[in-house]
């Protein structure tokens, strides 16, 4: 099997006790449309993120929450495709990984073949398909052999102990667990029994274990960090982005610079 770059990037950070940061952008949600994709990525690898999720905009976004499911509609408004993306990416370097998150329907009807090849020229060094069951991973698996790229699985809450390890076996880059039992953005309280799962996913993971979902203070950080390997904060960058809140650095030098 080939190295993954992913996991072997974010392995060492674990390694040396420190908290996995990982901000989600909307790819093409800038006023300048993909055009700004470079500079935000640069200057979110200047704050000091371990890695960068890169949102694929998709009209049926069923795990998004309010906050993302705009920016994906107004990235789709600027024209963003998945071909304009990829075209995108080949022009960027990159000194932190970064990810894609998508649904299937919108790689499946540009062409798999297609679109890992094409994916093959970029920093993009993991693949999120929340859409995509574990069952059905033999629809992009050969597409991953050889190829410097990692599937990323999700857990959610609800998983059973069986079924969790059947998801960790032969898991690459991170495993993505899911805080709450719905989509994207905080809309209530963690569960009380959160971090006692987390804990347990994390001692039967072999990869490190990044929680995310409603992710959105420092205090989830540091929380998350003590439970997990460390966090992926999406709808709270979105906003800020969005409305050009300066304040969003510091939150995300801080939240970099916390310790496990």
């Amino acid at each position: 099997m080939t190295s993954k770059t992913l996991t072997e990037t974010l392995a060492k950070i674990k390694a040396d006790k420190k908290g996995i940061f990982v901000p989600y952008i909307m790819a093409g949600d800038h006023e300048q449309g993909l055009a700004g994709l470079a500079a935000t990525i640069e200057h979110l690898a200047d704050l000091g993120v371990s890695a960068i999720e890169l949102g694929l905009p998709f009209s049926d976004p069923v795990a998004d929450g309010p906050v993302i499911e705009a920016a994906g509609l107004r990235s789709l408004a600027q024209g963003t495709s998945v071909k304009d993306l990829l075209r995108t990416l080949k022009t960027i370097k990159s000194r932190v990984p970064l990810i894609i998150m998508t649904y299937f329907n919108p790689i499946y009807q540009y062409g798999l073949e297609q679109f890992f090849s094409d994916l093959q020229e970029t920093a993009v060094k993991g693949l999120i398909i929340p859409d995509l069951p574990h069952e059905h991973e033999d629809l992009v698996q050969p597409f991953l052999e050889n190829r410097d790229l990692a599937l990323i699985r999700l857990i959610s809450l609800t998983t059973g102990l069986e079924r969790q390890q059947k998801l960790l076996e032969g898991a690459e880059g991170f495993v993505y667990a899911v805080a709450v039992n719905g989509v994207t953005g905080k809309s209530a309280a963690y569960g009380q029994d959160l971090d006692q799962h987390l804990r347990k996913l994390r001692d039967l993971a072999e990869i490190p274990v990044l929680t995310g979902f409603g992710v959105s203070s420092l205090a989830d950080v540091e929380r998350f960090n003590r439970v997990s390997d460390g966090v992926i904060v999406g709808s709270k960058i979105v906003q800020a982005l969005t409305e050009k809140d300066a304040t969003i650095d510091d939150f995300i030098r801080q939240a970099v610079a916390q310790k496990k």
